[in-house]
C-alpha cells in the first residue's frame, strides 16, 4: 500500500506541474511531441485522434517530462516554424516555462483549503499555549499566551518558520521577543535542556504552542493561503541555509525519503495525504522557481535577461549551462539518496 500510495502523491504532484506545461503549450499553439508521467522505460502510451502528442507512463515514478518542439539548441526542421517554442511571443514562452510553478501552488492552496474545510483551520502564528514549570522559561517573564515575534533577532511570521529557527537554534540559548496580550514586547533570553528520549539526545525550551482551530469556509481560505506563504518563507530560508551551512544535505529527502514519509503518513489517514500533495506541490513549485540551470527558473531567468539585453542569449550557450546544471542537479540526488539509504539503517 506504500508504495501505491508514493505513485500517488508523486504521480499527482508530477502531474499537475507538467499538466500547466502542456497545457499552456498547447494554448501558445507549440508542437508538443510528448507528455510523460514517470522517467526510464514507456510502460503504456497513446496518441488522441487528430493530436500529434503521444501520452505515455514510464516506469520510474519519479518525475515526468512535457516535450516541445523548438525547445533545444535546434529548431526540428520537420515541424512548422510557427509552431516551435523558440518562434513564439516572449509572453507565449514565458507563460508556458512557469504554468508548471503556477499549477502547483494553485493545487497546494486547493488541497489545503479541502483539508481545513474539513478537519478545521489550524491558526498559523506561534502563540505560547504552556510553560513546563521545571524548565527555566517558566521563570522567564514570558506568559501563556504571549506571541513569539522574534527569535534572535529574526522576524517570525509563523509557526513553521519558529519551528525551523528552533531547529536551527538546537540547544543554544534563544534571545526570544514575544508580544504579551497588552501589546507589550518583551525580549527575554530562554536556555534549552538536554533531554534523552528513546535513546536518542535532543534539547527542549519547556514550551509548547497553542493549536487553536477555527471551523467555515472563510476560515479555511485564509488558512490555505497562509500557510502557504509561510511554506514558501521556510523554504526561502532553507535555501539560505544550506547555502551558508548551517543546514546539511542530511537535511533533505529525495524518492527514498519520501516514499518513507508517505508510508507514515498514511497511516494517519487520507487528509494527511492531501496534506503531503500540497507541501511537495508547494516544494516543487517553489524549487523550479529557483533561477537555476535545468530548472523552470532557470529557463525564466534568460527569458528575463533576453527582455533586458533586447536580444536572445545564444541557444548553444544556454543549452550547455542547462546541461552542466542537470548533470550537477542528477549527482545531488545521488548523494541525497544514498542518505535516506543510509537513514534506513540508523
Amino acid at each position: 500500500m506504500t508504495l501505491i500510495y508514493f505513485v500517488f502523491v508523486l504521480g499527482v504532484t508530477v502531474m499537475i506541474h507538467e499538466f500547466g506545461h502542456f497545457l499552456f503549450a498547447k494554448k501558445a499553439g507549440i508542437y508538443v511531441y510528448e507528455f510523460s508521467l514517470g522517467m526510464g522505460p514507456k510502460l503504456f502510451r497513446f496518441k488522441r485522434k487528430n493530436d500529434e502528442t503521444t501520452y505515455s507512463i514510464r516506469l520510474f515514478p519519479i518525475g515526468g517530462f512535457v516535450s516541445m518542439a523548438g525547445e533545444d539548441i535546434e529548431a526540428d526542421a520537420s515541424i512548422p516554424t510557427h509552431q516551435q517554442m523558440c518562434n513564439k511571443t516572449w509572453m507565449q514562452r514565458f507563460l508556458t516555462l512557469i504554468a508548471g510553478v503556477m499549477f502547483n501552488f494553485l493545487l497546494a492552496i486547493i488541497l489545503l483549503f479541502i483539508v481545513a474545510l474539513i478537519q478545521g483551520a489550524p491558526d498559523t502564528k506561534p502563540y505560547i499555549n504552556t510553560l513546563e514549570t521545571d524548565y527555566p522559561i517558566a521563570t522567564s517573564g514570558i506568559e501563556e499566551g504571549d506571541l513569539i515575534v522574534r527569535i534572535n533577532g529574526k522576524k517570525i511570521k509563523s509557526m513553521d518558520r519558529l519551528l525551523l529557527e528552533l531547529q536551527i537554534q538546537a540547544g543554544k540559548p534563544l534571545e526570544m521577543t514575544v508580544q504579551h496580550k497588552n501589546g507589550n514586547q518583551e525580549v527575554v533570553t530562554v536556555a534549552p535542556v538536554e533531554i534523552e528520549e528513546n535513546g536518542v539526545k535532543g534539547y527542549r525550551y519547556g514550551f509548547t504552542l497553542y493549536n487553536q482551530i477555527k471551523s467555515g469556509a472563510l476560515s479555511a481560505i485564509q488558512y490555505a493561503f497562509q500557510k502557504t506563504g509561510s511554506l514558501v518563507e521556510q523554504m526561502v530560508f532553507i535555501i539560505g541555509y544550506l547555502v551558508t551551512g548551517k543546514l546539511s544535505l542530511n537535511n533533505l529527502a529525495g524518492p527514498v525519503g519520501i516514499f518513507n514519509i508517505v508510508g507514515e503518513t498514511a497511516k494517519a489517514g487520507f487528509l494527511n495525504l492531501l496534506y503531503l500533495i500540497a507541501y511537495l506541490c508547494i516544494n516543487v513549485g517553489f524549487i523550479n522557481l529557483v533561477p537555476l540551470p535545468a530548472f523552470d527558473g532557470g529557463r525564466i531567468l534568460f527569458l528575463i535577461i533576453e527582455k533586458i539585453k533586447g536580444s536572445r542569449v545564444s541557444p548553444k550557450i544556454e543549452n550547455v549551462i542547462h546541461s552542466v546544471g542537470f548533470l550537477l542537479l542528477m549527482i545531488l540526488m545521488v548523494v541525497i539518496t544514498c542518505n535516506d539509504v543510509i537513514r534506513l539503517f540508523h
